[in-house]
């Protein structure tokens, strides 16, 4: 953080559990219950078919890869993410779901390699588990002072934000909310006597109002507020005209950026109000590497955001964007052709950006708006 601007790091799903648990030094329980994979091991190997060899163990440091650096670099103020997964040894798998994430607590140093100061938890896996998979993932989280936002053992809990104090005595609130156009069951709605997440049904007025009520509760003169938001499909650059008008009401009650994730590939960008809105970052780790069936949209590529933001106003100064790419289950700086290819695509999908910069030599451009 410089210049007297806030810098915030924003990704997509950090997925650690299933193939990804099972490469780390203390492997879970690798069953599964999908329909065509029994064992989580067998995504490793899709990895390595498609890629090489990957060691196991690996260090706890391996699936983040080259981020580290650039975050080490970088110094964000504030390190957000959603954790697209239950922490548990818990082995109910909860009914109806298709696909069920989970990591072993005792791999979380692979989680705390990365120095997030915010896991966002409202998302379709977060009770991949059960309620007493959810009350293992709060109590493992906070075993090692990880902070939580947007799932807990009430609505008051889930709905709370989650505060990270930055230099100068600002702040930063992260409020984190999942909807069911992401896969979110409406039962796993937080309420008063029952753990679960911050459930929001659909975006709607309504559901903004409400936002902007708890913004207008927490947020203090210098506060940066993000809402991170699990919503929408996993495919495609469409953004609902819904998701759009949603965006834009939180952006009017107060959210100074919109974090919004579950789609697999990056989604458009758009300054509104001079104010940033990501409707889809991407994936960012996960075991996904070797499935086919939709390389167009070239979902191995992960975007780093790195968004720098003035705590007076809110106003987005920049963001800097650093490609890397999935292989081996760790993230590497993508070739300049790759990163060429992102740039273009998100200066033909981006509302309210200049043409991004040219790239530096570790591939990172700049997005400004006009």
């Amino acid at each position: 953080m410089g210049g007297g601007l806030v810098t915030l790091f924003l990704c997509g799903d950090v997925m650690l559990g299933r193939g990804v648990d099972q490469i780390l030094p203390h492997p879970g329980d690798p069953a599964l219950r999908e329909e065509y994979v029994r064992d989580a091991r067998a995504y490793v190997e899709l990895a390595e078919a498609a890629n090489g060899p990957v060691p196991r163990p690996v260090d706890f440091s391996w699936p983040w890869g080259d981020a580290l650096q650039v975050l080490d670099e970088a110094a964000p103020a504030a390190r957000v993410v959603n954790l697209e997964t239950s922490v548990t040894r818990h082995d109910t798998f909860a009914p109806g779901r298709h696909i069920h994430y989970r990591m072993n607590p005792a791999n979380l140093p692979c989680l705390a390699a990365a120095r997030p100061d915010v896991c966002a938890l409202a998302n379709n896996h977060v009770l991949d588990f059960g309620h007493r998979g959810l009350e293992e993932t709060l109590d493992a989280l906070a075993g090692v002072g990880l902070r939580t936002a947007g799932a807990g053992r009430n609505a008051d809990a889930a709905r709370r934000p989650a505060i990270v104090s930055v230099e100068g005595d600002r702040r930063v609130l992260v409020l984190s909310f999942g909807m069911t156009s992401s896969g979110v069951p409406q039962h796993w709605a937080a309420t008063g006597e029952r753990g679960g997440v911050h459930f929001v049904a659909r975006a709607s007025e309504a559901a903004a109002t409400g936002t902007a009520r708890r913004v207008r509760q927490v947020k203090r003169p210098g506060d940066v507020v993000v809402a991170s938001v699990h919503w929408g499909s996993n495919w495609g650059y469409l953004v609902s005209r819904d998701q759009v008008a949603f965006a834009h009401a939180l952006i009017d009650s107060g959210v100074d950026v919109v974090h919004g994730h579950s789609s697999h590939h990056p989604r458009p960008l758009e300054a509104y109000r001079g104010k940033l809105i990501l409707y889809g970052c991407g994936d960012f780790i996960d075991d996904y590497e070797g499935i086919t069936g939709y390389e167009q949209y070239r979902d191995d590529l992960r975007p780093m955001y790195l968004v720098s933001v003035e705590p007076d106003t809110g106003r987005l100064a920049d963001v800097r964007i650093t490609p890397l790419q999935a292989r081996q289950m760790r993230l590497r700086h993508a070739s300049h052709e790759d990163t060429r290819w992102l740039r273009a695509l998100l200066d033909r999908i981006g509302r309210g950006f200049r043409p991004s910069a040219d790239s530096d030599p570790e591939g990172t451009f700049v997005l400004r708006p006009s």
